[in-house]
């Protein structure tokens, strides 16, 4: 593996972190893709530090398991928003 995409998997992996981040959220800050980002946290991280990649991996999960509230949740402003737009 290239010493430039261990420098951004390590990288990513430590913003995702300590960040309580989004896969999204880390992509807009390494500059990379969201695909991108999610490859080098599930499979390059792996190789490079087992127990760093065990947190990233829990936090992965807890992240899938509350999607369903945040896009609920995002709905819900965007509606609000409109609301109060039409009522202006």
């Amino acid at each position: 593996m290239d010493y430039d995409i261990r420098l951004r998997v390590l990288k990513a992996a430590e913003i995702f972190l300590s960040d309580k981040s989004t896969v999204r959220g880390v992509a807009k800050q390494v500059d990379c893709s969201k695909s991108t980002v999610h490859k080098d946290l599930t499979e390059r991280l792996p190789l490079l530090n087992q127990n760093l990649f065990l947190e990233v991996r829990n936090l992965l999960e807890y992240n899938k398991s509350i999607r369903h509230i945040r896009g609920g949740e995002a709905t819900r402003r965007k509606f609000i928003r409109e609301r109060q737009e039409k009522a202006e």
